[in-house]
């Protein structure tokens, strides 16, 4: 039987999921189920049904080093094994559509879920996920990149609206998922759970439909975030194929009726049904059991997958050199630089996480590892079974030097003192950083500093006169007051479960760190460009920092930053030597040389000023169109034998000159607008970061021979309109009107220039005097009625109160918390409809009473009708 001859109430059915993790299949058009399984680093496969918060045990998988720490490799091919492996694994643990990777932008430091996602800079967001994309799909499984789009915050996560420009939005937010849609073809994508300029992601069709369906070419299957869909007509409409977990069958009634009514084309439905058909037939897989484990030999292979990993992804942040005397000294002084460690130095091991990792974060990505590694059992490990001619690192004690909770406790900092003082050790390793509670799902980071108790540790170690050698977990930056009294750090993120090993070969120099930061690191958050207005406690998420997010706004305005974009340190050095166009104006060609005795990687990274910002035009940034002072355009990691010099190839593409030219109006409403190139003369630069570029040259892009700005076949780059600065069919020239915008001096900005920037105004609104469907459980902590108030305030207590006792986010409650009652709808099976919802709204809005009246009787409406809708599934 085909698809179309299907009933109504049958597609329909097709259009969410019938459990936690299944779908819906249909054995009279042979249409199977499928399975899906959080794993942006590793398979969560749940058994049962499960939940979609971690909280419930999963099969063992291999744990990799979260996205946030392999976005350091800057190396796509890494993330394509990895790739492979997951998707190796998906495939025995019985899971067939993998949901990850996450490459939303990090728009700033304290987002809960920044462990999970890339980079600050789409480009490399967007290579790094296509890598992991073809590796997973490789096996036949699909991969599911998130959360589309424009997701920064957790706080709110269910009922916030980010409010964003259109040209900021398709250059900065987009772009990533572009790459990753056009370069590795993913078979799913995942909408985020907030709004886009009024209109949920799931049923947003200038996002689904005028964007990736029509302009970047998506076919595949269109997945709600759990609990993310808000109207089920609206999204089959929008392009919205699937929405998860499983809503029972009240959404199946909706579309029924929607389409009885004339509101829903049935076209639009039996479109919907067949890209989740499609999408069933191509991954059903077959001689995989649901309770199959991952064989022995498997598991061992992909921890050491994992270890290579952590390997290629550690950054090497400072490595001053040490006196004969051992203590540390400035940067430039004579001596060697304390890392690697020599043969036979007595290292004092510090910290808590050193004996009890920390190697990934809490929430939905939380991974059952097949196996755990500590730092302090690698050191012995290693010591044991080093050669006796050739001495290993040698541990000479160890001290936990810290609560976990961060409780000051003077007794521990005073035996790690102690140990630390002794004739007999070296360097005192410091391992420290951020602890469970700080990076989760459903919880944004209060801080950009790690515990205080930590921070006190470091401090004291610096000053017994012993070099410190602190090795830093954590899957964002933290503010560093102990940067300059120490000699080395080693960031090696959220390492995944091979990342002890990974970290012990590091310091030993068996392995040369090669990582470089996949966003900024600032001095102290208030410099951050969104700190004054993140994360936005109203239901509006304005994005009046514009295009200047990470190193576009500090190399912007020219804020001085901890370690810029891009940076990372190594055991060789590295020269760049020359650069120039090539011949055929496809690209640039760099020459890089390893001057030092050890082999070596280096990243070396493209970056671009327009005409409008370019030192050799001389054009001021009014000039042309309004963009940063540089952005990143390309990158290639390359691997040099000591003393080798080789010329590399960085191509030009669509994304390198590119900017959005968007029609004046409310975005989100329309797909008006174009991709643009503005003539004139680019400087493209090179070098190992963003602050870093000794290398540069002039690339001119000219116009038509007739000088002419509008669009034509003998005026295009990459397929796009070659404009000259002056043309302003669309906003795209620097109007002066935006003010602070020009400089990128984003946190003094004017509303008049921000209404500049959007092209109209924007004005968040107050809080709401009637609470709706859509306002968050937590909001009613202001409601006039005391029930809803006692509710929201017991839930808020009650989160607290787990945080503080067990040190780790209470991710039941705070789902709860961010969660609007229409959710509740979609996360039940069935057991709450909209009318259901409907009554609980009015007992949050005080009317207790009558809401408790209707609840009660929707209650029995609900199981009728559910009842009737299953009858008729059946055929019965």
């Amino acid at each position: 039987m085909e698809l179309e001859e299907l009933s109504v109430t049958e597609k329909a059915a097709m259009l969410s999921g019938g459990s936690e993790w299944d779908s819906r299949g249909n054995d009279r058009a042979g249409i199977p189920s499928f399975v899906m399984s959080d794993g942006p680093h590793g398979v969560r496969r749940q058994l049962g049904e499960g939940d979609h918060l971690g909280l419930g045990a999963s099969k063992p998988a291999t744990c990799f080093p979260t996205a946030g720490t392999v976005a350091n490799s800057w190396d796509p091919a890494l993330a394509e094994e990895m790739g492979e492996a997951l998707g190796r694994e998906a495939h025995d643990l019985d899971v067939n559509v993998l949901l990850g990777p996450g490459l939303n932008i990090k728009r700033n430091p304290l987002c809960g879920r920044n462990f999970e996602y890339y980079s600050e800079d789409p480009i490399v967001a967007g290579r790094m996920a296509a890598g992991l994309i073809r590796g997973i799909q490789s096996n036949g499984v699909a991969a599911c990149p998130k959360h589309f789009a424009v997701n920064s915050q957790e706080l709110r996560r269910q009922a916030s609206n980010s409010v964003i420009d259109e040209r900021t939005m398709r250059e900065i937010y987009l772009t990533g998922f572009e790459i990753a849609v056009r370069e590795a073809k993913p078979m799913t994508i995942m909408t985020s759970y907030n709004e886009i300029n009024g209109v949920y992601a799931h049923e947003n069709k200038h996002l689904l439909q005028d964007i990736l369906r029509d302009e970047w070419g998506f076919d595949g299957m269109v997945v709600s975030d759990w609990g993310g869909s808000n109207s089920a007509v609206a999204a089959v409409k929008a392009g919205g194929s699937l929405e998860m977990p499983s809503p029972g069958l009240t959404s199946v009634r909706e579309l029924e009726g929607a389409v009885a009514a004339g509101t829903l084309s049935e076209a639009d439905l039996d479109a919907r049904a067949r890209e989740v058909a499609k999408i069933a037939r191509l991954i059903r897989t077959t001689g995989v059991g649901r309770d199959d484990l991952l064989k022995d030999d498997i598991a061992a292979a992909h921890h050491e997958v994992a270890r290579r990993v952590a390997e290629g992804s550690m950054v090497l942040l400072k490595n001053a050199p040490i006196t004969a005397a051992g203590t540390a000294e400035t940067a430039g002084t004579a001596g060697a630089p304390v890392l690697p460690l020599k043969p036979g130095t007595r290292v004092a091991v510090i910290g808590d996480m050193a004996q009890t990792p920390r190697f990934q974060g809490s929430g939905s990505s939380k991974v059952n590892a097949t196996c755990e590694e500590n730092i302090l059992d690698a050191l012995k490990t290693q010591e044991s079974a080093a050669d006796t001619d050739s001495p290993s690192v040698a541990v000479a004690g160890y001290a936990a030097g810290y609560d976990r909770q961060g409780a000051a406790n003077q007794t521990l900092i005073d035996e790690a003192v102690a140990l630390a003082s002794r004739e007999d050790v070296d360097v005192a390793l410091a391992v420290v950083g951020l602890d469970e509670r700080s990076e989760s799902e459903g919880l944004d980071r209060s801080t950009m500093a790690i515990p205080q108790a930590q921070n006190d540790l470091v401090a004291v170690l610096a000053a017994t006169g012993k070099p410190v050698v602190v090795v830093l977990v954590a899957g964002s930056p933290v503010e560093l007051p102990w940067h300059d009294s120490v000699a080395a750090i080693l960031y090696v993120g959220l390492s995944g479960q091979a990342g002890a090993s990974a970290t012990v070969r590091a310091l030993a120099g068996e392995v040369n760190p090669s990582g470089h930061l996949a966003e900024t690191w600032a001095l102290r958050y208030d410099d951050c460009p969104s700190a004054g207005w993140y994360p936005a406690v109203g239901r509006d998420a304005i994005y009046r920092e514009g295009p200047f997010v990470g190193y576009r706004y500090y190399e912007t305005a020219g804020v001085p930053v901890r370690f810029p974009f891009g940076y990372g340190l190594s055991y060789s050095t590295f020269t760049y030597d020359a650069i120039a166009l090539a011949s055929d104006g496809s690209g640039i060609d760099v020459t890089v040389t390893n001057d030092s005795d050890v082999p070596g990687s280096t990243v070396v990274q493209l970056y671009v000023s327009g005409p409008s910002r370019s030192a050799v035009s001389g054009q001021t940034a009014a000039s042309g169109v309004l963009r940063p002072v540089r952005e990143l355009k390309g990158f290639t990691k390359v691997a040099l034998a000591p003393h080798e010099t080789r010329t590399v190839r960085i191509a030009f593409d669509r994304y390198t000159f590119r900017h959005f030219a968007a029609a004046a109006g409310p975005s989100g409403t329309s797909g008006a607008g174009e991709w643009r190139v503005e003539a004139g003369d680019w400087t493209i630069a090179v070098g190992p970061d963003a602050k870093t570029l000794p290398l540069s040259v002039t690339c001119t892009i000219a116009l038509p021979e007739n000088g002419d700005a509008e669009a034509h076949s003998d005026g295009m780059l990459f397929g796009m309109p070659i404009i000259a600065p002056e043309a302003a069919a669309f906003q795209s020239v620097a109007d002066p009107a935006l003010g602070h915008y020009l400089n990128g001096d984003v946190k003094h900005v004017t509303d008049a220039e921000m209404t500049a920037l959007f092209g109209h105004e924007v004005i968040a609104p107050g809080k709401p005097a009637v609470l709706g469907v859509n306002d968050p459980i937590s909001s009613w902590g202001d409601s006039r009625g005391f029930v809803a108030r006692t509710i929201a305030n017991m839930l808020a207590k009650r989160e607290r109160t787990v945080r503080e006792k067990t040190g780790a986010p209470d991710l039941n409650t705070l789902f709860i918390l961010n969660m609007p009652p229409r959710a509740m709808s979609k996360m039940t099976q069935g057991m709450v409809d909209s009318a259901m919802v409907d009554a609980i709204v009015k007992i949050g809005n005080g009317r207790t009473f009558r809401g408790l009246g209707s609840l009660i009787s929707a209650y029995f409406r609900n199981q009728s009708a559910n009842k009737r809708t299953a009858k008729e599934l059946n055929h019965e």
